[in-house]
């Protein structure tokens, strides 16, 4: 079966906190590893991906910073988009709209504008024939885009400006954005949720919208942070009633009882939302492990690219 790698871009999104940001770096390495020229494209304006790459000062900026072998990162901002779009449209006279404060300013008052333009730089960033002079193309674009909410609204946004200006070069990009973003051989938007009834209640429901507004199914699922459970039944009935009866135990003894079973009492649980969204999408998701770290640093993103590659 074709796997995400088939596809010219992925958009990446998910639940505030659910380790959005963190996978769509490690698809970028999983990608990369493959031989495979890939970019990961924050909408996000957080640089993370330069961060987690020794970037100290995060400054991918407006510019495609090489991170590693095969492996970029932009970070895509809006007003940069929208001049270097004007000057690839208009020449010189773009030059001018793009010094314009009065120009800017109307572009900020105009609702979905900043969408579409962040969303226009990574459509070019993903074209075979790129339009950015000097520009290379790129064999996958990941898009670490915005949170579920405002990630659908988002997508919808070329299609919205197509029908409302019908005629004129923002109505002819915005169907050009609309039928890649649309097309499943060209995009295909991955979920990130972690095995909690709010972040699963959510993928759930951008499953539907997706199908409702934008006629299209989500390529696929990850499940981040699964806590591992490490006993059976009998195993578990016996910690439980050694926690139980361990009063007289030293202090350490009974931490280390009510931590695993308090342990295995979240990994029950965290299967349980697992199995719910499995339901309800009607595919099993990618399930990846918590890592047992403060934060996820570069040993932990290559850790989590080796799980991901499977879909690739």
């Amino acid at each position: 079966m074709p796997g995400l790698a088939d596809k010219r871009l992925l958009y990446v999104t998910g639940k505030g906190g659910v380790g959005k940001s963190t996978v769509a770096i490690a698809l970028g390495i999983a990608a990369a590893r493959r031989g495979l020229r890939t970019i990961v494209a924050e909408l996000t304006g957080q640089d993370r991906a330069a961060v987690a790459f020794g970037h100290a000062d995060g400054s991918s900026g407006a510019r495609e910073l090489q991170l590693e072998e095969n492996l970029f990162a932009i970070s895509i901002e809006p007003q940069h988009a929208l001049e270097e779009y004007l000057v690839q449209r208009a020449g010189p006279f773009g030059d001018l709209l793009a010094g314009s404060r009065t120009f800017h300013g109307f572009v900020s008052a105009t609702p979905g504008m900043r969408e579409l333009l962040a969303l226009g730089k990574a459509w070019e960033l993903a074209q075979p024939q790129r339009r950015t002079p000097g520009g290379e193309p790129y064999d996958l674009v990941i898009v670490d885009a915005a949170a579920t909410g405002h990630g659908v609204g988002a997508l919808k946004t070329p299609r919205t400006f197509a029908e409302i200006a019908k005629v004129g070069p923002i109505a002819s990009q915005g169907r050009a954005l609309d039928e890649s973003f649309t097309d499943p051989s060209f995009t295909g938007v991955v979920a990130v949720a972690l095995a909690e009834e709010m972040p699963v209640n959510e993928t759930l429901s951008l499953q539907q919208r997706l199908r409702d507004e934008l006629g299209i199914e989500l390529a696929q699922t990850i499940v981040n942070a699964l806590v591992p459970d490490r006993l059976g039944p009998r195993q578990a009935a016996t910690v439980a009633r050694a926690a139980e009866q361990a009063g007289g135990a030293s202090p350490l003894v009974r931490v280390a009882l009510e931590s695993a079973r308090s342990e295995h009492v979240r990994a029950r649980a965290q299967r349980a939302q697992v199995q719910r969204l499995a339901l309800g999408l009607a595919s099993d998701p990618l399930e990846l492990p918590y890592l047992f770290a403060p934060s996820v640093d570069r040993d932990g993103l290559d850790a989590l690219a080796t799980h991901l590659d499977v879909l690739l």
